[in-house]
């Protein structure tokens, strides 16, 4: 099962990859991801494969009702190198995800 994922950015597009990540749907945040743990892994497509990164769950802004994006740097540089980012103003990507285990999703990439 793929689940529907948009990607995120704080409004200021770093070529570094810092402040971009992916939102997640309360709905699936709620139904997929254990407020018991502290962490997720997140696989990212690379040529060749899948390169792993773990992701932190445990702030709160993850949880409450506005925020609840996976930030990280790996994931901005992963969005500017495949052409997704920087996009057009409130016109993030569509990304499918994967549910690999209960700490594991695997990205699949953009939805065109």
């Amino acid at each position: 099962m793929s689940l529907i994922w948009s990607a995120w950015n704080n409004g200021m597009h770093y070529q570094s990859g810092a402040g971009y990540g992916l939102k997640v749907p309360i709905t699936d945040r709620d139904r997929y991801f254990n407020r018991n743990l502290k962490s997720v892994i997140l696989e990212l497509p690379v040529s060749g494969g899948f390169v792993e990164i773990t992701l932190n769950t445990s702030k709160s802004s993850f949880w409450n009702e506005t925020c609840h994006e996976l930030i990280s740097q790996e994931i901005g540089r992963w969005l500017r190198n495949s052409g997704l980012a920087p996009w057009p103003s409130r016109h993030p990507p569509k990304l499918a995800v994967e549910i690999k285990s209960e700490k594991r999703f695997r990205l699949l990439g953009a939805i065109r």
